[in-house]
């Protein structure tokens, strides 16, 4: 009795052919064929893999079916364009990115919620201005509809030189544009999502914080950069989410058309 419930909890193994259709699916979405490129051949597939020609042949015949290849009469067999290829180069990338983006957010909290505070305590006028100014900028280029990513970096800077502790200003130089990522100029987003509202919701957050420096709350002020940055990676985590979706249903609809 034993032995047969243990046997009835063994896992089927994959027949030989689903291996190949699996491996040759994985190469293909990841862009290791290109479009219009010959897979290799028949016989040599079957070296590769170590199975039989009806085996290779099954494992074409799938992928066929899901329109990622095609075999064409005394050619071979040879990628297609697929949507399902396309989504999975733009979601890769854009994970990355995304990833990128949080990461940065990461290091940013770890130093500019201090520095938001440590500029509470010792601004001077003359820098409070500069952060006054870079607030403005941002408001000026907003209602324009032109970008706002190097207002807004210029924002951050200003803060973090008001702490008259230059390493605060360096680690921001050295991020660069990876501090900003999100901008109108920016090709991986989309207009829409850097909408009027977006960006004036992000404007609404800089005043709080421009507003607990110039009161001189220093706890205000770590506390406004926190929410800033939260939001932010919030902001990023669903605009992956969001757009992967759009991009499936995209594909969806493309392979039922």
């Amino acid at each position: 009795m034993t032995e047969n419930l243990l046997d009835a909890r063994v896992e089927r193994k994959p027949k030989l052919f689903e291996t190949v259709v699996q491996t040759l699916r994985s190469q293909i979405l990841a862009g290791e064929f290109a479009v219009g490129e010959k897979l290799p051949t028949e016989s040599r597939m079957t070296e590769i893999f170590g199975v039989s020609r009806t085996v290779v042949r099954e494992a074409v015949a799938v992928l066929a079916a899901e329109g990622l290849v095609e075999a064409r009469h005394g050619a071979g067999v040879f990628v297609l364009d697929h949507p399902t290829r396309k989504i999975s180069a733009i979601t890769a990338d854009m994970g990355n990115r995304i990833s990128q983006a949080v990461n940065v957010l990461e290091v940013r909290m770890g130093i500019e919620i201090e520095s938001a505070g440590l500029a509470a305590q010792r601004r001077s006028t003359s820098q409070e201005a500069s952060i006054q100014e870079a607030f403005f900028e941002f408001e000026r280029l907003l209602h324009r509809g032109e970008p706002t990513g190097k207002a807004d970096f210029a924002f951050h800077r200003e803060i973090a030189a008001a702490t008259n502790n230059p390493f605060y200003v360096e680690i921001l130089d050295a991020l660069g544009d990876r501090t900003i990522p999100c901008d109108r100029n920016s090709p991986w987003f989309s207009i829409e999502v850097l909408s009027e509202d977006y960006l004036s919701r992000l404007q609404r957050e800089h005043l709080l914080i421009l507003q607990a420096i110039s009161a001189g709350d220093a706890d205000a002020a770590r506390n406004a950069m926190r929410a800033h940055l939260k939001a932010a990676q919030d902001r990023y985590r669903q605009r992956l989410t969001g757009q992967q979706a759009g991009y499936q249903q995209r594909a969806s609809s493309d392979t039922q058309t």
